[in-house]
């Protein structure tokens, strides 16, 4: 479960005043939709460039909303705290978007959509086919994730933390489940194309950031579920990478990890910088337990097309032990009372 902490009575004021501004309260209903960079705020909002990042300033201040970069570019969004997040969508939802000046920014709003959605078409026209290509060697991506929902079960899912996110597929299929979602890509074209899919998908409690698989723009030990999803085979140190994706699950959270069993496919390697052939059983496992997790399951999904075989794919969960350590130790103090 979520620990949602109450805001102190002077954060509390600042995000009032904050928002109680005309500007700064189109900011916030715009921000609460989609993450955007100061342009396009500007274009939208029909104001000037200093004006709109003094409003934004403040309200970073105030902590309403957050700032992060990608390459060259800033994006703003609504805090991820769960506290404030919670406010700030509270007063989002008391909005009347019948209001003609609101009804204008939403309307120029799926303008910059529109406009998100043309560049990642393109740019996913331009490189798919090597993905496609790939795809053809192992079990369908359908019967990927059915197995993936299979191994974790019915159970609710707090925080979902995806890495490698890609075109977030994964968050696509999980954030249904989640509180709040999070996927991560050190490509901020990937980045693009994940954004236009939950935006057309409406999945409004999930985001995407920029960062790199070894250091993690995220908070430690906060998610319910981390996923590394054909990711560790492009990794010079994938050990290293889960031992850093370990660090963000939670007490008694879990890991999948999903990715191809051992192959001897160089073309992958020569074509499509795979650094790793595949991993074996032993060797994920390994990884898992070197960074404190314990393993509680593996499969292999192969495919069952017209090349079953060239490619298999392995689904790994592991959970972290602290929290069953910690209800033991409440069970044996019991029992001895």
């Amino acid at each position: 479960m979520l620990d949602i902490r109450k805001l102190s009575f002077g954060s509390f004021v600042d995000a009032l005043k904050a928002v109680a501004e005309p500007t700064r309260l189109r900011l916030v209903l715009l921000l609460a939709r989609n993450d955007l960079t100061v342009s396009e705020l500007t274009s939208i909002l029909g104001q000037s460039q200093p004006r709109i990042s003094r409003h934004l300033k403040l309200l970073v201040e105030s902590g309403v909303l957050l700032r992060y970069q990608e390459g060259a570019w800033a994006y703003f969004r609504v805090s991820d705290e769960a506290t404030m997040s919670g406010l700030v969508r509270t007063l989002v939802g008391w909005v009347d978007e019948g209001d003609p000046e609101i009804r204008r920014d939403l309307e120029r709003l799926e303008s910059v959509r529109a406009d998100r959605a043309r560049r990642a078409a393109s740019y996913f026209a331009s490189n798919a086919g090597h993905w496609d290509r790939i795809r053809a060697l192992h079990a369908s991506d359908a019967e990927v994730e059915h197995a993936l929902l299979d191994a974790l079960g019915t159970r609710r899912i707090g925080t979902l933390l995806d890495i490698g996110t890609g075109t977030g597929r994964l968050l696509e299929l999980l954030a249904p489940r989640c509180e709040r979602a999070v996927g991560v890509d050190a490509s901020r074209e990937m980045l693009a194309i994940a954004r236009t899919k939950l935006d057309q998908a409406g999945i409004a409690n999930a985001l995407v950031r920029q960062g790199d698989a070894y250091h993690l723009p995220v908070e430690r030990q906060a998610f319910d579920l981390v996923t590394i999803h054909q990711v560790l085979h492009y990794l010079d140190d994938p050990a290293a990478a889960v031992a850093e994706a370990a660090r963000a699950v939670a007490p008694g959270g879990r890991m999948a990890i999903i990715d191809f069993a051992p192959h001897s496919l160089e073309f992958l390697r020569a074509e499509h910088a795979h650094l790793r052939l595949g991993f074996s059983d032993e060797s994920l496992t390994g990884y898992l337990e070197e960074a404190g997790l314990e393993p509680v399951s593996i499969q292999h999904l192969v495919s069952k097309g017209e090349q079953t075989g060239e490619l298999t794919v392995t689904l790994c969960i592991a959970r972290d032990p602290r929290l069953l350590v910690a209800d033991d130790e409440s069970t044996r103090s019991i029992q001895a009372s």
